[in-house]
């Protein structure tokens, strides 16, 4: 089990230092257009920095997997939001954003979940699924993914309103936090696929199943969709509020579908529960608008006399 913690830990550091990477190479580009997704791959992958993140980003994937065969859902979850920490101050650091101190606050929050939940961890008498019901899989995914779409749709049409205030990212966070929490419920599905025993017939068990399926559409439409939000928004904001999303999401539907039990001792199972519901005020807390840039005022006319 504490294998998993290392490698839920070691995921953070790929995840948090991939999106840095991507947001750094975006800030360099013209403008990129979920319209054109041509256009847009043709872009970021003309750029060494950003196909960097990207490499990252999927190891991050990979010590994803060896994640969900130690670890419960929800357990891993809630270490995963722990890499917010990180990502704030990578996004300080290499791309100069600043954060307001509510954010801030939000990091202690986000520390004392992860603390929560990994106090609530026991290797004795925690249970790890290894399946689910294709068509709970189907009921649960198939809605989502419509909801991120169309909130994504929304968040663009109502940015291009003129005199709105500058959209701080919650709204594409929420979106593509949506798309990612269905890709982690098919990264738990694929792992519980694997196996070193008859691995011909775990193959073809797994395309079957509609795991590998989702990550592909999932992966395609949460590549244009986070590269667009990106470029627009701070990756110190959009990115913990995505991470917050995929977290409560998957903790949450993803426990019922694979039918993990939540812990019986009263103790545990309160801090799981009070890690899960702090996630959540620490998202509805977060700033929906960045500050509107002040215009300095213009120059004095200098008179003659």
């Amino acid at each position: 089990m504490w294998w998993g913690v290392a490698a839920a830990l070691l995921a953070n550091v790929l995840y948090s230092t991939g999106f840095v990477l991507e947001k750094r190479a975006l800030t360099t580009m013209p403008s990129v257009s979920v319209r054109n997704p041509v256009r847009l791959l043709g872009q970021v992958l003309g750029s060494p920095l950003w196909i960097g993140g990207s490499l990252a980003l999927a190891a991050g994937f990979g010590a994803q997997l060896a994640v969900y065969r130690t670890l419960p859902i929800a357990a891993a979850q809630g270490i995963f939001v722990s890499g917010l920490v990180l990502l704030l101050l990578l996004s300080s650091v290499l791309l100069g954003e600043e954060t307001s101190g509510r954010e801030r606050y939000a990091v202690g929050a986000i520390l004392l979940a992860l603390l929560m939940v990994v106090l609530s961890l026991s290797e004795g008498s925690d249970t790890v699924g290894r399946g689910a019901p294709a068509p709970l899989v189907l009921t649960v995914c198939l809605p989502s993914l419509a909801a991120g779409l169309w909130l994504y749709s929304s968040a663009e049409r109502r940015a291009k309103h003129r005199h709105r205030m500058p959209t701080a990212g919650v709204e594409y966070g929420v979106a593509v936090g949506l798309l990612y929490g269905v890709s982690s419920l098919a990264i738990k599905g694929v792992s519980s696929h694997l196996t070193t025993q008859g691995l011909g017939g775990a193959l073809v068990d797994l395309l079957r199943s509609p795991y590998p399926y989702l990550l592909m559409f999932t992966g395609a439409f949460g590549l244009i969709m986070s590269q667009a939000a990106l470029q627009r928004c701070r990756a110190s904001l959009i990115v913990p509020v995505c991470t917050t999303v995929t977290a409560l999401f998957t903790a949450v539907l993803g426990t019922l579908a694979f039918g993990e039990a939540l812990p019986h001792e009263p103790v545990r199972l309160g801090l799981r529960i009070a890690g899960t519901v702090l996630a959540v005020t620490v998202l509805l807390a977060m700033p929906k608008h960045d500050r509107a840039p002040s215009h300095p005022s213009p120059p004095k006319e200098l008179t003659s006399g």
